[in-house]
């Protein structure tokens, strides 16, 4: 309860104002029902005050505490369960939590035996199901060592590792490492390392196939201190462990191994609140239908749940285990399949249990609102420059690609040579070869600049570049990239823009909808629509109003795009003189 003073024309008196939690936005409706009162009061009270929304609007905070304010309560300002920027879990009150299982992802080059490596710890034969023996999608599995339950995700390449933090998901405790005694450290290794260090994660290396007559597991030690991993054995803090995947050795120690840092990390979740937890994949299953595999991450999930995953929702409708069993709930920790979904989700994406349909309805509503206001966009050279001149960051992280091995030392050498006792220059991950998309993924995860020396992007890396807002600059000459480089720890490198065409749409209807705002009846005749972008109204060849789109309906649905083909309803802010045979041009500002 919170209690303010409030004072009128005839005396002083004290009125108790109900506290109400209420996140960064929320929706006129859900508003009403949480303070108990109609939701045309609520609507009315907008108005009073300027805003005309309706009952499935989104408002934001500021707005709703005017409005909580006049029927009694008092907003306070509460975070998602889930951050926007991590994907960490808030901490719950700590005498509900308790210990749960670690969370250990398994990387390493290609056919050095991770699978394998989980084969042995499982004692079941998953690589026969694997295609030539290479992971083919990513299997969450748990075992138990020592009465302690301990979950392992195999993921096929590092690729998926980042493409969960590019999504804002960091869902791994612990990163075992595995490096084939025989081969050594090659350059998926480097990768997979670079990828480990970006995350921040506790590392244990498994050197692996030291069955093997040419296993050299002092030569694996020697190969990682080049890239700065120096095993306890050496004087560092990392933990090596040799075994042999095939044979069974070493096993027990790498448990033993894994156990230790969890412990010492001290893991631990609600099982208590609603369930929260991550997309590790889904896929679209013939007869099944939309199948997501989830990690919980906190609380505990159960058949029949409301719930919210990314931007779609559901209601589930079986949970089946690593087992393939199915079983009626899931707690913090554990992996399993999720059937009730209405659309396929993305990697990363987070799950959290709501308590109604009609609540999971506005929360998709939320965060698709806040992903057009929040939309991430991939730091540029300019901005990080502008940042680091306003000290809001301290260092400049780059990602470099260069045409030859013999590059990559000069170009490291010169950019280093720019980095001060006031700004860093931090390169996350250098190699040779055009840039990739998995470049591209380490880039969205770590707020990080794609180099690009004599190299160009594959075409996949480009599409999703373009997808992602990540900035790939490119250079043939030294001292140019070094100029610019210098130029934007002085926050002086200025950004060329063009404007970019997305979508067109011709009107073919006006709409009222009440006190002086209309709305559009479009066909989308090319591109696509996207509601946050701006939108370009065209008249008889000529533009008479650019401003944000500040509504896209599909039928009675709000949506975040509509695409070639559709009609939907279009509302632009601070414009309703909308006519028959006008052209809705939906664009945005990009560097060139």
């Amino acid at each position: 309860m919170v209690e303010e003073p409030q004072r009128s024309a005839t005396a002083t008196r004290r009125v108790t104002l109900r506290a109400l939690p209420i996140g960064e936005a929320i929706a006129v409706g859900v508003l009403a029902e949480r303070m108990r009162v109609e939701p045309v009061q609520v609507i009315k009270q907008l108005m009073r005050g300027g805003v005309f929304a309706s009952i499935n609007q989104i408002i934001d905070f500021d707005t709703a505490a005017g409005v909580a304010r006049v029927f009694g309560y008092a907003a306070r300002k509460v975070e998602d369960s889930v951050s926007a920027a991590g994907g960490s879990v808030a901490e719950d009150e700590s005498a509900d939590l308790e210990t749960r299982p670690a969370v250990v992802t398994v990387l390493g080059h290609v056919d050095h035996g991770k699978t394998t490596l989980l084969d042995a710890i499982r004692r079941t034969n998953v690589v026969a199901r694997e295609a030539g023996g290479i992971t083919q999608h990513i299997g969450a599995y748990q075992v138990v060592h020592n009465g302690t339950p301990v979950t392992f995700i195999d993921t096929p390449g590092h690729e998926a590792f980042t493409a969960m933090r590019a999504r804002g998901a960091q869902v791994t405790d612990i990163a075992v490492l595995v490096v084939a005694a025989d081969d050594g450290v090659m350059p998926q290794t480097v990768e997979a390392i670079d990828h480990i260090k970006a995350a921040e994660v506790p590392i244990i290396v498994a050197i692996n196939k030291m069955d093997s007559p040419n296993a050299d597991p002092e030569r694996v030690r020697r190969q990682l201190s080049e890239h700065e991993f120096v095993v306890e054995k050496w004087g560092g803090d990392v933990i090596d462990v040799e075994v042999s995947a095939k044979a069974g050795d070493g096993i027990p120690d790498l448990l033993e191994s894994i156990e230790l840092v969890a412990e010492v990390a001290e893991l631990k979740a609600n099982p208590k609140r609603p369930g929260v937890g991550v997309v590790v994949e889904a896929e679209l299953d013939r007869n099944r239908g939309v199948l997501a595999r989830i990690l919980v991450q906190t609380g505990t999930l159960r058949v029949g749940d409301h719930i919210v995953v990314g931007s779609t929702r559901g209601r589930v409708k079986a949970l089946v285990n690593a087992e393939g069993k199915r079983t009626h709930n899931a707690g913090p920790s554990m992996p399993v399949e999720v059937l009730g979904l209405s659309e396929l989700p993305g990697a990363g994406d987070r799950l959290v249990v709501v308590p109604d349909e009609k609540t999971a309805r506005a929360t998709v509503a939320e965060r698709l609102r806040r992903e057009d206001l929040n939309k991430a966009r991939g730091a540029t050279l300019e901005e990080m420059g502008a940042r680091i001149s306003s000290g809001q960051t301290k260092e400049l992280r780059l990602i470099l690609k260069t045409d030859v091995q013999g590059s990559i030392a000069a170009v490291r050498q010169a950019l280093e040579r720019l980095s001060t006792p006031e700004t860093q220059i931090r390169i996350i991950h250098s190699g040779t070869g055009a840039v990739t998309e998995s470049d591209v993924m380490l880039a969205v995860a770590s707020d990080a600049i794609v180099i690009g020396f004599n190299v160009r992007p594959d075409q996949g890396a480009q599409r999703l570049a373009d997808q992602d807002n990540v900035q790939i600059r490119r250079y043939d000459i030294i001292y140019r990239l070094t100029e610019d480089v210098e130029k934007a720890l002085h926050g002086l490198l200025e950004p060329t823009i063009q404007d970019v065409t997305e979508g067109t749409a011709e009107v073919r209807a006006v709409f009222s909808l009440g006190r002086n705002r209309k709305s559009a009846g479009c066909y989308v005749t090319d591109g696509r629509l996207t509601r946050g972008a701006r939108g370009r109204v065209i008249r008889d060849g000529e533009t008479i109003f650019d401003g944000a789109i500040a509504g896209l309906r599909r039928f009675k649905d709000d949506v975040r795009e509509v695409a070639t083909g559709y009609e939907c309803g279009v509302s632009l802010e601070g414009f309703n003189d909308f006519q028959e045979g006008d052209i809705i041009e939906s664009h945005r500002q990009q560097r060139a």
